[in-house]
């Protein structure tokens, strides 16, 4: 099934999908009129107090779809099309408001319906200098503005809403359609979309929206069509996909989470519907684990709870949940914004139970020890980690979409994951889990170092490995012992250790390196002796046996290791480390007690 197909049907399952030619939009002002067009009262209809007010959504008639010309909606609008004024500079809001009138005034001609008239006689006697304080607080600018009969207020039966409102939409949405035309996404001949709605939510996307279909350009045309002639999708179908997709990507909505720069919609499809909404709450923990683990009351939380501890466990969710696994169809998009439309980074589509068990590739992949401090982080977390400073905005630009659409296919990770996380550890020395846990899920799935293989140079394993012959973890552990030695002998405070000196050099290098650090580490092994002989004999003996385990007949210090030999150099080196640590727990423990 296609994206928008896909859309199509999703769009079909919402419990509150707006009717087709209406949209829900963010209403801050409604103007209540009398009959005679003056006005009876102006509210202010947004939630919140003071600088967190909010508009609020209703369902209005769709607005038209603005590029750079001057377009009007009809029956509500933001302030400088229905007002006139504006907190910018103003430059086309004459231009604006004559249009919002000029289009009522034609729309409406003829119409004997008390609410309608009172609006032409509003627009008729309207002037912007009359927007003034009280009445018209200037926090009211650039507000979307609705429109009440005050007789109808107490009802909150909008001007909209009144049945000739809503006839006369119809007929005007009737008269824009075009011949029809078989659709291509439903296969029904129906009047085809020239242009299709705004999508907006998406990071860092325009204000005002994109589209993920149009022909804006020349070369974009076919045969001579225009626009959305070129690839044929109904009206219907367009305010279908483009309403399902707005509504996913709302915040709140349940269906979306951030991954780097692309803004990611899922939803399930499933005739048990409360099947679906239990895939849905565990997708989302599996990539943005919230701190109460699932929305929704305490019975559904601990239910999600114990099926995502059953699926990272590495239980079959055939086993789990049957009808989980077997009748719920799963789609997740990933969106980011471009120049002149949305760019679609990843999308996936299948059973769920295909998605369980790519994620629980990715957990296992994952793995390392020392664990981090939380068990299953975000996989923004981890993409920091790859980032200038941490900062998410410097995220590589593709890099997140790319990583992503590789866990939800099971299919190998993109090498500039790799490129950009041993680029990191070399810029500022950072060598914590989370990156050398992307390290090892690189190794063992495109590099096929699994921890199932008996030829130990070929394994990348989850915890300090003593019997791993890989030259590169053989080295990272070598210079762990180094660093070792360095703090045993001159304590925590000096101005910079081995690693914030050398690592980098060691790791792609190693020639250039060792031999250097081997002298010094006599140095520090000296001093050591001198105060802690036994702690001396320990390091020399871990040394010893590292040594041992280079293959016979290698030169144990190559001229330059290959980015996976980096990639395990890392790796070797937090093990490492990681001992000395928890031999340091060990013994502290055995002192107090």
């Amino acid at each position: 099934m296609s994206i928008l197909a896909s859309l199509v049907r999703a769009y079909d399952h919402l419990p509150d999908a707006p009717p087709f030619g209406y949209s829900m939009q963010n209403i801050g002002v409604i103007v209540s009129l009398n009959e005679d067009g003056s006005v009876a009262n102006v509210i202010d209809w947004r939630d919140g107090e003071g600088k967190r007010k909010k508009p609020r959504p209703m369902l209005v008639p769709q607005p038209v779809k603005r590029t750079a010309g001057i377009a009007p909606n009809f029956l509500w609008d933001k302030t400088s099309y229905v007002l006139g004024v504006t907190s910018g500079d103003g430059r086309r809001t004459a231009d604006e408001h004559a249009a919002f009138k000029e289009r009522h005034e034609r729309e409406l001609a003829g119409s004997d319906d008390a609410g309608l008239n009172a609006l032409l006689k509003f627009l008729r006697q309207w002037t912007p200098d009359q927007f003034l304080a009280p009445v018209w607080p200037d926090e009211m600018r650039d507000q979307n503005v609705g429109f009440v009969l005050e007789s109808d207020r107490r009802e909150n039966l909008w001007l909209h809403q009144r049945d000739a409102a809503k006839a006369l939409w119809e007929r005007i949405s009737q008269e824009a359609s075009g011949g029809a035309q078989i659709c291509l996404v439903t296969g029904e001949a129906n009047p085809v979309a020239r242009l299709h709605p705004s999508i907006k939510g998406v990071w860092g996307g325009q204000t005002a929206g994109a589209s993920i279909v149009s022909f804006n350009l020349d070369a974009f045309t076919s045969y001579g069509h225009e626009q959305g002639d070129n690839a044929p999708v109904s009206e219907l179908a367009a305010a279908k996909y483009t309403t399902a997709l707005n509504r996913f990507l709302e915040r709140g909505s349940g269906h979306r989470i951030q991954i780097g720069d692309a803004s990611t919609v899922f939803w399930a499809d499933s005739a048990d519907a409360e099947a679906a909404k239990i895939a849905e709450s565990a997708f989302s923990q599996f990539f943005d684990p919230a701190d109460d683990a699932a929305a929704g009351d305490a019975a559904e939380t601990r239910k999600i709870a114990i099926l995502l501890e059953r699926i990272r466990k590495g239980e079959q969710i055939e086993k789990i949940d049957a009808g989980l696994a077997k009748d719920v169809r799963f789609y997740v998009l990933g969106l980011a914004p471009n120049a002149a439309r949305i760019s679609i980074r990843f999308y996936f589509e299948d059973d769920f139970s295909v998605l369980g068990r790519n994620y629980q590739r990715f957990v296992e992949d994952m793995r390392i020890e020392p664990a981090w401090r939380q068990p299953y982080p975000p996989l923004w977390r981890y993409l920091r980690e790859t980032a200038v400073l941490g900062k998410g905005e410097n995220v590589p630009p593709n890099l997140a979409g790319e990583w992503m659409r590789s866990i939800l296919s099971g299919t190998n990770y993109p090498l500039t994951l790799l490129a950009a996380v041993l680029s990191r550890i070399r810029a500022d020395g950072e060598i914590n889990a989370l990156r050398v846990g992307m390290l090892r899920a690189l190794l063992v799935r495109n590099y096929r170092m699994k921890p199932e293989n008996r030829n130990k140079r070929r394994e990348a394993p989850v915890a300090l490995d003593p019997e791993n012959r890989n030259k590169g973890y053989l080295l990272g552990r070598l210079f762990a012992v180094y660093e070792q030695a360095q703090t045993a002998a001159l304590g925590r405070n000096v101005n910079a250790t081995i690693k914030d000196k050398f690592y980098g050099s060691a790791s792609a290098t190693p020639r250039r390196v060792f031999s250097l650090l081997d002298r010094n580490s006599a140095n520090h092994l000296s001093k050591v002796g001198k105060e802690r002989p036994g702690q001396r004999v320990n390091i020399e003996k871990t040394i010893g046996a590292i040594m041992d385990m280079m293959m016979p007949g290698e030169d144990p210090f190559p001229a330059s290791l290959s980015a996976a030999e980096q990639a395990l150099f890392g790796l070797g080196y937090y093990h490492q480390r990681g001992e000395f640590f928890r031999k340091r727990e060990t013994v502290a423990a055995e002192e107090a007690a």
